[in-house]
């Protein structure tokens, strides 16, 4: 250390990236009893950002993310660092759908990230032509891109695969992840271990393939996993590990200010002061930057895009519908007639989620484009899902309850060159703002795994700089 006086880290934003680091930071403090004081501030009056957890008449409903897939380790190991990894259950199987000229069809199986791995479901499915099945099977003599740097997934996409292919289920899949444009988005920013497989292996379906059968080797079986509790009982556990006066809600901070010599004054709406030695910033793009205005190097990020999002849960009863589909979700591709963009048979994905006779259902609005369909009125939005559910289900009567949660400019959008540019903030912040990182959904992945890791490695870098 610095001396033995007491440091100071302040981390800002309370979402799941925030909380990780506040709790690895407080491990690591008092493990190694160093002399740091921790405080963890959140604008807002709640904790875990999007994620939020409505429980009511035994239903569990999720107005955030609902789950997440498996990536790494990291989601698992904080469970279990706060005692509720048994309460950790995975997604029931069932056949996933595809709505494409207005019409539904089974999604083929084997496909990964809309990829076939099979070759017979691929042959014999009926949601793509013979033109556009030959073209996909291009992929198998194409040679290898010869772009070095960045390009756009749907650029990389429609190159291997075609155009239908890519309109009828890739894009319509990588819309539920990110709510973007796919000719903006960034290859390397969201799937570059795409771009290394078509590199190494030339045709992308061949090396996909490959990797498919390493990950089940390996006992990677893909399923979803959330809680029984629902995914805020994560969001609640780690608060619940921290120590008391560590968390502060309702602390919107307006600006920092580095100070002369060594560290920094944090400035809050409320007319609140904290000095922090070092700071953790964990919130949204457009904030980080509002809060050193003066900085130019993070002009960028003002405009950086993020897409607004909404979903829509509604329980009925079991008796009140009856489906034409036996599955667990469907997803919609543009060329449909559909405001929604995917819908969810919670109450089969995870059965833990609704009570026995009852029905819960959950569709996502918004999307590059077509966002202002977010701004509606609940009753609105309500009319025009049960309006898009009608057309493949017959439906009696109105829903028991319908839970319509909305995420203004809550998706960052990794457009072509946010990789670079991402680095290149991380160096300009080292060299003009010392002892300040940046971690979350805005910078190195939008899961809550990502996230969570983007969490742990942030701490590993803020004890380093105050030892």
């Amino acid at each position: 250390m610095r001396g033995q006086q007491v440091k100071k880290v302040v981390v800002i934003g309370g979402g799941i990236t925030g909380l990780t680091a506040a709790y690895y930071l407080q491990k690591e403090i008092q493990g190694k009893n160093l002399p740091i004081e921790l405080k963890l501030v959140e604008a807002s009056h709640r904790l875990g950002g999007k994620i939020q957890t409505l429980i009511q008449d035994g239903f569990v409903i999720e107005r955030g993310p609902d789950s997440f897939v498996p990536r790494n380790s990291s989601p698992q190991r904080l469970a279990e660092e706060i005692g509720i990894d048994h309460t950790m259950v995975g997604s029931n199987w069932g056949k996933s759908y595809v709505i494409a000229g207005g019409e539904l069809y089974p999604m083929p199986g084997g496909s990964i990230i809309g990829i076939p791995t099979q070759i017979a479901p691929f042959i014999t499915t009926n949601l793509f032509s013979l033109t556009g099945k030959m073209r996909a099977a291009a992929d198998f003599i194409l040679p290898r891109s010869g772009v070095t740097d960045d390009q756009s997934l749907g650029k990389f996409f429609r190159r291997r695969m075609g155009d239908e292919v890519v309109e009828n289920l890739i894009e319509p899949l990588l819309t539920g992840i990110y709510a973007g444009d796919i000719d903006q988005l960034s290859l390397m920013s969201t799937f570059p271990e795409l771009h290394r497989i078509e590199q190494k292996h030339r045709s992308l379906i061949a090396g996909i393939k490959k990797a498919a059968a390493q990950t089940k080797n390996e006992g990677k079986n893909g399923r979803f996993l959330t809680f029984s509790n629902g995914l805020q009982s994560l969001v609640e556990g780690v608060e619940a590990a921290l120590f008391p006066q560590t968390v502060h809600k309702g602390m919107k901070v307006s600006r920092i200010q580095q100070e002369t010599g060594e560290g920094y004054t944090i400035h809050f709406t409320n007319g609140h002061v904290l000095e922090a030695d070092s700071v953790v910033i964990t919130t949204p793009h457009h904030s980080l930057q509002s809060m050193f205005p003066a900085y130019s190097f993070m002009d960028f990020l003002k405009e950086m895009p993020a897409t607004s999002v909404a979903t829509v849960s509604m329980g009925f009863s079991q008796s009140a519908i009856t489906e034409n589909m036996n599955g667990n979700e469907y997803i919609v591709s543009r060329n449909s007639d559909y405001s929604i963009t995917a819908c969810t048979w919670t109450h089969k994905k995870w059965p833990h989620a609704a009570p026995e006779g009852k029905v819960l259902i959950r569709c996502y609005l918004g999307k590059s484009g077509d966002e202002t369909i977010v701004d509606l009125s609940d009753d609105q939005i309500q009319q025009i899902v049960l309006e898009d559910l009608e057309k493949i289900m017959n439906l009696e009567g109105e829903p028991d309850f319908t839970v319509v949660t909305r995420y203004k400019d809550s998706m960052p959008q990794y457009t072509v060159g946010h990789q670079e540019r991402t680095k290149s903030l991380y160096r300009d912040l080292e060299a003009e703002l010392p002892g300040v990182f940046i971690a979350g959904s805005s910078f190195e992945g939008l899961g809550i795994p990502e996230c969570i890791e983007q969490g742990e490695k942030v701490v590993r870098k803020a004890i380093q700089y105050m030892q």
